[in-house]
């Protein structure tokens, strides 16, 4: 047989401290819920509408040893400036080169191929960012 576990009479002595406790728990945690939710939102949206310039790496071509090509196309508004920040790494994921190419174009839509001179043999050219003058 089992240990009989006694049960106090419902309402005779309010509410149990479990009881309580749990629902002090329910309501911090959908509190910070609703601020993490919020919190994130919010940065998305920064993160969408302020940013007035972006670009994507087409495709790359380690042309040498010391020389990547990166097709870069970049999107933003036509009055728009700004500078796009390329990087190349080596096998070993060490940053090889790294070219700052400057976007004064009146276009919307600027496609174009970019050099990055590198230190070492490249395996890999990235986009690590965009930002508006």
């Amino acid at each position: 047989m089992g240990a009989v576990r006694e049960r106090l009479p419902e309402g005779r002595y309010g509410r149990s401290a479990d009881a309580r406790a749990d629902r002090q728990l329910r309501i911090a945690a959908v509190v910070l819920g609703s601020l993490l939710l919020a919190g994130l939102g919010w940065f998305g949206w920064h993160y969408v509408v302020g940013s007035k310039i972006s670009a994507e790496v087409i495709r790359f071509a380690v042309v040498s040893d010391s020389e990547v090509q990166v097709h870069l196309e970049i999107r933003k508004d036509a009055a728009t400036k700004g500078v796009c920040t390329l990087r190349s790494r080596s096998e070993d994921g060490a940053e090889v080169g790294r070219k700052d190419v400057a976007v004064d174009e009146s276009a919307d839509r600027v496609d174009k191929v970019y050099t990055i001179r590198t230190t070492a043999r490249a395996t890999t050219a990235e986009l690590i960012g965009c930002t508006a003058r």
